[in-house]
């Protein structure tokens, strides 16, 4: 804090004489919360770490250029990272800050502002913005079409691992049962805790992923990954841009919004042409 203690007990002293009452108990060489201190401490607690927060905004960030944004590591390596040279010509004078998390942030004890998360889109107090809906289909390397059980016909799972991802582990169930394939022909499976590791291990002829075209692009084209099987499963889960509620946008907020939106909608109509 940059005072001494005398200091601070002359504040604590100024303070008590305002409100009127004692808010420390002084025990020999140590100072304990008065039960009105302890209610005092639990008011205005909130509003501290408020200060405490917008201080490290400030001064982490000091103009309104810098976003700090969190995102799912698979969309994040696999989407954003290959337009991040896009982004900054066409917005020099914004710094993105990128961080992952595969969880919720609490943006009230956080320095992050933005976030694209996914799921529903039905998280409290968060605003979402729509990004993208997510349908799975199966890849794998151009391996697995070659060897004495070649991926050919949806029957043919059964002979190559599933590689599922730890949060999901239904969405494999569920696109077998779409292919009327008895889910006890398949014995072989790895898990990972995320799509980008179960993709790594596709791409390396470990087995069969799932997962949406958007995050493959690069490798279905230069044919490190393929789609053996004409299968495909809507889910109800997309990718949203979160913010807190309420919380107006910074000039770098709005810029990073309005270039995501444009630039996901031209992908996805480039894809569909």
């Amino acid at each position: 804090m940059f005072v001494t203690p005398s200091a601070v007990s002359h504040q604590i002293k100024s303070l008590e004489e305002f409100l009127g009452v004692p808010l420390f108990r002084r025990e020999r060489r140590r100072a304990v919360l008065t039960v009105a201190g302890e209610k005092y401490l639990s008011a205005v607690e909130h509003a501290l770490d408020e200060i405490d927060i917008a201080t490290r905004r400030l001064q982490t960030a000091p103009n309104a250029s810098s976003v700090n944004l969190s995102v799912v590591p698979g969309f994040l390596t696999r989407w954003l990272v290959p337009r991040i040279r896009d982004f900054q010509e066409q917005h020099p004078d914004v710094e993105l800050r990128l961080s992952t998390s595969t969880g919720l942030i609490d943006f009230q004890h956080s320095d992050i502002d933005m976030s694209i998360y996914f799921g529903r889109g039905d998280w409290d107090q968060i605003h979402s913005e729509f990004l993208h809906n997510v349908t799975l289909v199966p890849v794998c390397s151009p391996k697995l079409l070659e060897g004495p059980h070649p991926l050919a016909k949806p029957g043919d799972l059964r002979y190559h691992t599933l590689l599922r991802v730890s949060s999901r582990q239904d969405e494999w169930k569920m696109i077998l049962d779409t292919a009327g394939i008895a889910r006890t022909s398949i014995d072989k499976s790895m898990t990972f805790s995320s799509t980008a590791l179960a993709l790594s291990a596709a791409i390396e002829g470990a087995g069969v992923a799932l997962t949406d075209c958007i995050l493959v692009e690069r490798e279905l084209k230069y044919g490190q990954l393929i789609i053996p099987l004409e299968l495909e499963l809507e889910t109800s889960n997309a990718f949203f841009l979160c913010s807190p509620e309420g919380r107006k946008h910074s000039l770098g907020m709005q810029v990073f919004r309005d270039w995501i939106m444009r630039a996901i909608g031209e992908h996805i109509d480039g894809r569909a042409k």
